[in-house]
């Protein structure tokens, strides 16, 4: 489940006229980045939910067929994090899936960090997993942290802590059955965080590369630069 649906408010004046899945960073667009990733961690079907300037986004994925896409459409009411994936459950199948947003971006140092989570994932003992990135060294994240990471994988969050090591990088794997006994209409994946982290079984997975917080247009430069020493660093290592 690609997420694509939001707003981008913070990203005005760009979305709009544009969506902000659609903003390109590092020459493709944000949305292509999380469906390239997931294509190349062995994911053959997404589901990519749609509202604000739903069109450009289905035509954009129209012809797409690694992974091919469905469309959840959320024209008539935006259902946030939580409930846009609720209303898309009959589309997702029974099995865990993949929940990602579609502004989640980062530049990878070797292996695919989605296919770490796939290695990672244990159903016995898990109920999610998320990425998460570092918060010091990522860039365009000025924010406090959102969790603390036990050995072993545990996560709590920061709570009144005035700063947490870790931020959710906006990918998670997660169980279908926790969407049970949840809101009617829009909520947020939060309320799913803390029921896991109440049962123990939230887990966190440590992204291999730095996160590219893109939320504002300011922050498109640096992600942009980001990219860039990235791919040189990676071409370099190639030719040693």
């Amino acid at each position: 489940m690609v997420l694509a649906a939001g707003l981008g408010q913070r990203m005005r004046p760009i979305t709009d006229t544009l969506p902000k899945p659609l903003v390109a960073i590092g020459g493709k667009p944000m949305l292509d980045h999380a469906l390239d990733r997931l294509a190349q961690a062995g994911v053959t079907e997404a589901v990519v939910n749609v509202h604000h300037l739903a069109g450009q986004i289905e035509a954009h994925v129209a012809s797409r067929t690694n992974p091919r896409v469905t469309i959840s459409d959320e024209r008539a009411l935006l259902l946030e994090t939580g409930g846009g994936v609720k209303k898309a459950l009959l589309l997702l199948g029974r099995e865990p899936f993949f929940h990602v947003n579609s502004d989640s971006l980062w530049s990878e140092t070797g292996r695919s960090n989605m296919s770490a989570m796939v290695e990672a994932w244990d159903g016995a003992a898990m109920d999610m997993l998320l990425l998460l990135a570092r918060r010091e060294g990522s860039v365009g994240f000025d924010g406090r942290g959102d969790f603390f990471r036990a050995d072993d994988g545990l996560l709590t969050r920061r709570g009144s802590a005035e700063s947490a090591p870790y931020v959710y990088a906006g990918v998670a794997i997660m169980k279908p059955e926790l969407f049970a006994n949840t809101p009617e209409g829009p909520f947020s994946l939060n309320l799913l965080f803390d029921r896991a982290i109440t049962a123990r079984r939230l887990h966190g997975l440590l992204l291999e590369g730095q996160w590219l917080h893109v939320g504002t247009p300011e922050a498109i430069a640096p992600a942009e630069a980001a990219f860039t020493e990235a791919a040189l660093a990676a071409a370099t290592e190639a030719h040693a």
